[in-house]
């Protein structure tokens, strides 16, 4: 089934998010009592609701998308490339700015999106923040009334769960399984906040986001028994 895909009409991506604000004391009263209460079960005792506010990120209720990155395949007679595009800067603007991207050129019925864990995490993030920010959801992320066969989702994860739903693998250690270059060169998740708030540097944030598209796509091949995109074959745009 998966060959029978065409490559040219998925729309990889990854998103990066972190806590809305860059300290606890930041919250309002009520959020810091949500924030204690929503996260009581992760905690236990070992933190403090400040202590665990630095992943507040994972949550899309206390958290924000600083990036979004996309990536696509464009094929020219036997050429092949896999074009790059980031949006980032205000979140506001940047879920508009993406939600354009959808409708424009991925929002036919032939379309996909495809992310790692993108069911559980990137897909109902991103709605959640455009509720939140009263954008109306793009046709590819409403999924209200649809039958599991009219979502265009493709999920990485999933395909690597075979079935087996319990099975969680990151996109680190699934990349090192399938022999594709590492995408985790200089950070990981649980640095971006730091590197955001601390270090400023969104630049940094855009290369990481970019790195984990091209990975996504890559699995994809591997899974489709398809050559790795080289170096050279990856045009960020």
């Amino acid at each position: 089934m998966l060959h029978k895909l065409n490559l040219e009409h998925i729309l990889f991506l990854d998103i990066e998010t972190v806590p809305e604000h860059m300290n606890f004391e930041e919250l309002s009263e009520e959020m810091k009592y949500l924030w204690a209460d929503k996260t009581k079960y992760q905690r236990k005792d070992e933190f403090s609701p400040e202590e665990f506010y630095e992943k507040a990120g994972i949550w899309a209720e206390f958290g924000k998308i600083v990036c979004i990155s996309v990536g696509y395949f464009a094929f020219k007679g036997e050429m092949r490339s896999f074009r790059t595009k980031s949006f980032y800067g205000e979140e506001k603007q940047l879920l508009i700015d993406f939600k354009n991207l959808l409708e424009t050129h991925f929002g036919r019925p032939h379309h996909l999106l495809c992310a790692h864990n993108g069911k559980e995490f990137d897909f109902p993030y991103i709605a959640r923040r455009m509720i939140i920010h009263s954008i109306a959801l793009p046709h590819k992320l409403n999924l209200f009334g649809k039958k599991p066969w009219e979502v265009s989702h493709l999920d990485t994860l999933d395909l690597w769960k075979f079935g087996d739903y319990k099975h969680y693998t990151s996109l680190k250690l699934l990349t090192e399984i399938l022999g594709i270059p590492s995408p985790k060169d200089d950070i990981d998740g649980s640095q971006v906040r730091e590197v955001f708030y601390k270090d400023q540097d969104i630049d940094r944030i855009i290369i990481y986001c970019e790195k984990d598209t091209v990975a996504v796509a890559q699995i994809l091949l591997r899974m489709r028994q398809e050559e790795l995109l080289s170096d050279d074959e990856v045009i960020s745009v």
